[in-house]
C-alpha cells in the first residue's frame, strides 16, 4: 500500500530508495470501513490522508442542521482539515469513509520531519495543494456562474464513474443543491 503513495510522490518528485524507506517508516497504512469517521467537529486535526483506495469527504453542519459536502478525496488525493492541522484549533468538520476505505496518514509532527530529511517533498506538497486548491476555485466558479442543472451535467460528464460510486444526497450536497432537486435533474424534469 505504501508503495500507492511512494509511486505518486514519484510523479512529481524523484525519490531514491533511501528516501523511499523514510517515507514508508513515516506513515500508517489504515483500513477504514464505510462511515467510519476520521474527525469529528471540537478534535484538533493532526493527521493528513492519503486515499490509496475508496473515498472520503469534507463536510460540515449547515445553520439548517444539513450536512454540507464541501470536499471529496478518491484514490491518490489527500484530504485534511488544514485550518485545524495548521492551527492547532478544534475542527468543524467531519472526515468521513464514504466506502471502505484504505488510507495512508501521515501526522503533522512526522511530516515536518520528513520535509527536514527529503526537501524535494516540500515541493511535492506544494504542487498537490496547487492543484488542490485550483480545483476549489473552478468548483467555485461553477457554483456562481452555472445553473444548478449546468454544474449537474458538467459535472457528470467529467466524472461519470464517480457519481456512481457516492449517494445522491452527498453528490446534491457537494454540488449545492437539495436531494429533491437532484431527483428531478436525474429525472430530466428540470
Amino acid at each position: 500500500m505504501q508503495s500507492t503513495l511512494t509511486n505518486h510522490i514519484k510523479k512529481f518528485v524523484q525519490l531514491t530508495a533511501d528516501e523511499e524507506q523514510l517515507i514508508n517508516t513515516a506513515v500508517t497504512v489504515k483500513a477504514v470501513k464505510k462511515k467510519t469517521f476520521l474527525l469529528e467537529p471540537e478534535r484538533v486535526c493532526k493527521e493528513l490522508f492519503f486515499v490509496g483506495k475508496g473515498c472520503l469527504r469534507l463536510y460540515f453542519i449547515n445553520k439548517k442542521l444539513n450536512e454540507q459536502t464541501t470536499l471529496f478525496a478518491i484514490e491518490n488525493w489527500w484530504m485534511t482539515d488544514f485550518d485545524s492541522l495548521e492551527s492547532g484549533r478544534p475542527s468543524y468538520y467531519y472526515i468521513q469513509a464514504v466506502e471502505d476505505t484504505e488510507i495512508i496518514s501521515i501526522s503533522k509532527n512526522k511530516q515536518e520531519e520528513l520535509f527536514e530529511a527529503v526537501p524535494k517533498l516540500e515541493r511535492y506538497f506544494r504542487i498537490v495543494q496547487q492543484r488542490a486548491f485550483s480545483a476549489t476555485q473552478t468548483r467555485i466558479k461553477y457554483i456562481y456562474g452555472m445553473s444548478d442543472e449546468e454544474r449537474y451535467r458538467h459535472f457528470s460528464s467529467l466524472f461519470p464513474a464517480f457519481m456512481q460510486r457516492v449517494p445522491q444526497y452527498m453528490l446534491a450536497s457537494y454540488l449545492g443543491f437539495t436531494p429533491q432537486f437532484m431527483s428531478k435533474i436525474r429525472a430530466k424534469k428540470v
